[in-house]
């Protein structure tokens, strides 16, 4: 099939998962969602995708099978340990707050699989807030897309394997029952599960704390700038979001601050929305020699600087920051805006805030750089936005001015190691071919970057899965080898036991098995003649008297038993009875004969 027509059929496919059953997967990255899917296609034996499709509707179970094939749900309790550590140690404490607080505390584990996670979570908040006080404050909300999954989740039971990251001293939250280890009811009323696409859903809110770990990975980067969004609503303003090992998130610091980049933790930067800092409509007159104080409080403590001129060009309202970081004083308040040197240098302010007065849209410039005196460079975001009314009269201009000097730094870093990776993939180009793709994408960009880790880390996942199927199956060829050695050693004690020469040949006349009696009788070792033609033994019996009734065992025949004049290994003459008796196998008809050699006196002559 050419590249294109499988395209074709792939979104097709998604499609009817769309309308079908209510999963939107178009938001998830191509090259996984593809490779998983053909995964499944391969597991029930199908080529093509529109085949696959029909087997679909006509298969309504398979549904099942192929969403937890897409989402895999690997998990586990600490999973990447360091992070947990610095959440325990760094946040929660934070989260908490001081002995006496006794306010909610709301937590959200988005995509928490079969329930590893939320139950990490509560045995960190437990841990420091006691039985009584987790109880008393803490609500931690459990979501997932997958039923199964969540089902899974709320019984709260485990294997001993799958607590074996749980450290000791926290055993203590799980009741053995049945060789399982259950999470204890007292602190399990307080996870609540539900069902949530964190695409198509509107957020969980208030919350304190968000968790969101190896999710956005699957998604491409304009749903994964939805989720985000979406987050960012559901987060306090004091809160914190934490996200996997793979999830930089460095293309999103309009709404994010970096709290420890190592460990994957965040806060959500305040909006910044010029309606709320404009000035009252009396105040905003001709231009006075006094003007008031039109902000309100937090914008002069606000981290980034914050200038509101009146519809005369005039200064109305100066933060802390903008005085610090543009040596701006009070005095500078009722002054002409293009008459301060801020209004043209680091950078030229003056076009965008005439373009605000006459009603144009909001304007954002990134990365303005100014040099320091100390020769360092300083990075900032810039906004120039008209402020209105209610009803949409020009009020004013606010100008909002952010120092993201140390973003950029990360960004200079970032690309500075991109490029270098670059250059040993290019290296690598002649005797890898399966990296061709992802050096493409390797260019000097941070973001692509970020994108080529996240695939890494979904294939990951992959592999932790199929690694427990196989070691399941791999389990279960050992127990199917152990029995397999039991039945040998009975087959090989029965035969020892046996009093009686003893072998058995196959429908080639070769020797199968010969006990040790056979060994005794004619003075030839099993290892020496397993293998060999029966008939061509040079031993005391004339075997070429035992073809006819082998033969005849083989095609059918009964029992066959006849007497033979033989030499033993000793050199005596004996009389031997040998009996042939087909053996049959499962049904399968007669491929092996045993043969029976017993002595007895030989007669004597008349």
């Amino acid at each position: 099939m050419s590249p294109a027509k499988a395209a074709g059929g792939f979104d097709t496919l998604l499609a009817y998962l769309r309308d079908a059953r209510g999963f939107d997967f178009t938001g998830y990255k191509p090259a996984s969602l593809h490779r998983r899917i053909k995964k499944r296609m391969s597991d029930v034996g199908i080529e093509e995708v529109a085949s696959y499709q029909e087997h679909l509707e006509a298969e309504p179970d398979e549904f099942v099978h192929l969403f937890n094939t897409i989402l895999i749900n690997v998990t586990s309790f600490f999973r990447d340990g360091q992070a947990w550590d610095y959440l325990q140690a760094s946040i929660i404490p934070q989260i908490i707050g001081d002995d006496g607080a006794s306010s909610p505390i709301r937590i959200w584990s988005a995509g928490c699989a079969s329930g590893e996670e939320a139950y990490t979570l509560a045995m960190l908040f437990a841990e420091q807030l006691g039985e009584e006080g987790f109880r008393e404050r803490v609500k931690i909300y459990a979501t997932d897309v997958d039923e199964e999954a969540l089902t899974e989740a709320r019984h709260a039971s485990y294997t001993e394997a799958q607590i074996e990251a749980v450290p000791k001293s926290m055993r203590h939250y799980f009741q053995q029952s049945e060789g399982r280890y259950v999470f204890r009811p007292e602190y399990r009323r307080s996870v609540i599960f539900g069902r949530h696409d964190l695409v198509q859903d509107a957020p969980i809110s208030h919350m304190d704390l968000i968790v969101c770990r190896n999710v956005l990975m699957y998604f491409n980067t304009e749903t994964q700038a939805k989720i985000l969004s979406n987050l960012h609503f559901g987060l306090k303003t004091d809160g914190y979001l934490f996200l996997g090992h793979a999830e930089m998130m460095l293309s999103h610091s309009d709404q994010y601050a970096i709290v420890d980049l190592a460990h994957r933790v965040f806060r959500p930067r305040a909006r910044f929305d010029p309606r709320g800092f404009a000035p009252p409509a009396a105040a905003i007159t001709a231009p006075t020699t006094s003007t008031p104080d039109l902000g309100p409080a937090m914008i002069q403590t606000a981290p980034y600087a914050q200038v509101i001129l009146d519809l005369g060009g005039r200064v109305a309202v100066i933060n802390e920051a903008a005085q610090e970081f543009f040596a701006l004083t009070d005095a500078d308040r009722g002054r002409l805006f293009q008459d301060l040197e801020i209004s043209y240098r680091p950078f030229e302010l003056r076009p965008h805030v005439e373009d605000a007065m006459n009603g144009g849209k909001p304007v954002r410039l990134h990365d303005q750089q100014r040099t320091l005196p100390d020769g360092s460079a300083q990075y900032f975001d810039v906004r120039v936005a008209p402020l209105t009314d209610a009803g949409g009269n020009l009020l004013g201009v606010g100008i909002h001015i952010e120092d993201t000097s140390e973003f950029k730094q990360l960004q200079i870093e970032h690309l500075r190691a991109s490029q270098e990776l670059e250059t040993a993939y290019e290296e690598l180009q002649s005797t890898n071919e399966e990296l061709e793709t992802t050096n493409e994408e390797l260019q000097s960009t941070v973001e692509e970057l970020q994108s080529t880790n996240e695939e890494l880390e979904t294939m990951n996942e992959e592999l932790q899965s199929t690694n427990t199927e196989l070691q399941a199956l791999n389990d279960e060829y050992g127990r199917a080898d152990a029995e397999l050695r039991a039945l040998n050693a009975f087959l090989g004690s029965v035969l020892t036991s046996i009093h009686t020469g003893l072998a058995v040949v196959n429908d080639r006349i070769e020797v199968l098995s010969w006990n040790q009696q056979a060994e005794e009788l004619w003075g030839i070792r099993a290892d020496e003649v397993r293998g060999r033609r029966l008939l061509e033994l040079d031993i005391g019996l004339p075997v070429e008297a035992l073809r006819a009734p082998i033969v005849a065992c083989l095609t059918g025949s009964a029992e066959e038993v006849l007497s033979l004049e033989a030499v033993n290994r000793r050199g005596r003459s004996i009389q031997c009875k040998v009996t042939c008796t087909p053996l049959e196998t499962s049904g399968e008809g007669v491929h092996e004969v045993v043969i029976l050699m017993e002595t007895g006196k030989r007669p004597r002559a008349g």
